[in-house]
């Protein structure tokens, strides 16, 4: 598949400040999971893809342009940022309605767009016309997806989608950005929920200090990506419970139970199940869990301590 976006040499600099650092990559079709610690280069390379910036140095190409100042692009591309822009008193279907007519449709056709879009992204209708400052986190995160799928984008850059999201709300948008994938839609996601990405994305940018060091881009190549964390310790409401549903789907290969601290040590029998259907299973097991915790995953082990080299 052709690449929708190319990086050659690219580098951005604030002053004395580093943004980005000479990097070269290619994105295709399909999701690309973009991962570094705080400071890595994420911004600034989100900000470089949607035109607000200009590079220093080096060559990017979207859709094999330039994005800066070219409407051509960034009409083919949506961006959906961590941060919230929406006008408090305003309702879902309102403000889309409001963002697809600025952007050429008729009131009929911007209305009909925006109740595609937010029964798309799984907001229940009931909260169509819930003013933003009545809304959960998770319910204006879906309104943010939404508003990206107004105009039918090629390329989709999403900054941290998954906060303020629970469980069962990370995995309907698990599902919604991979049939967006499977539709031939190039997808962004950066996200500090390392397993999440893991189950979700077949390809990775791994940013660090500015730079994408080739020794932690192999470090998540198809093969290291087999190497999946081999045990999770879980606090739940019931362990015994956990475990047999564990065990009844042929997923465990030992197990250690302190019922008094409701605490369950689980060894996988098929690690790679496990986490591949991370967010479906502790759903349908029915059983409260209150804390998750793995033994380090190929995605944290790639990326090592936070502190500079």
């Amino acid at each position: 598949m052709n690449a929708v976006i190319e990086a050659e040499n690219l580098s951005r600099f604030y002053g004395m400040v580093l943004g980005l650092n000479n990097v070269t990559f290619a994105v295709r079709p399909g999701l690309t999971g973009v991962v570094g610690p705080n400071g890595a280069g994420k911004t600034t390379l989100f900000r470089l893809l949607t035109g607000q910036i200009r590079p220093s140095s080096g060559t990017l190409r979207v859709f094999g342009a330039n994005p800066w100042n070219n409407p051509d692009v960034l009409g083919r591309l949506a961006y959906c940022p961590e941060s919230e822009m929406m006008a408090p008193d305003l309702r879902p279907v309102e403000w889309l309605s409001a963002l697809a007519m600025i952007s050429g449709l008729s009131a009929e056709s911007a209305k009909g767009g925006a109740r595609q879009a937010l029964g798309r992204v799984g907001l229940p209708p009931e909260h169509w016309r819930k003013r933003f400052t009545a809304m959960s986190k998770g319910m204006r995160q879906r309104v943010k997806l939404a508003q990206c799928l107004l105009h039918d984008p090629q390329l989709l850059i999403l900054d941290e989608p998954m906060n303020g999201l629970d469980p069962m709300g990370r995995e309907d948008l698990g599902n919604v950005l991979r049939e967006l994938a499977r539709e031939g839609k190039a997808i962004l996601v950066s996200s500090h929920i390392l397993q999440d990405l893991e189950a979700l994305c077949g390809e990775f940018l791994l940013l660090r200090w500015g730079r994408i060091p080739r020794s932690l881009n192999e470090s998540v190549s198809a093969s290291a990506r087999t190497h999946w964390p081999e045990s999770t310790t879980f606090r739940c409401e019931s362990p015994e419970r956990l475990a047999r549903y564990f065990f009844d789907l042929g997923l465990l290969r030992g197990c250690e139970m302190i019922p008094d601290t409701g605490t369950l040590h689980a060894r996988w029998a098929a690690p790679e199940r496990f986490y591949g259907e991370f967010s479906r299973l502790l759903l349908e097991s029915g059983i409260q869990i209150h804390e998750v915790q793995s033994t380090a995953s190929f995605l944290e082990k790639a990326l090592g301590p936070a502190s500079p080299p």
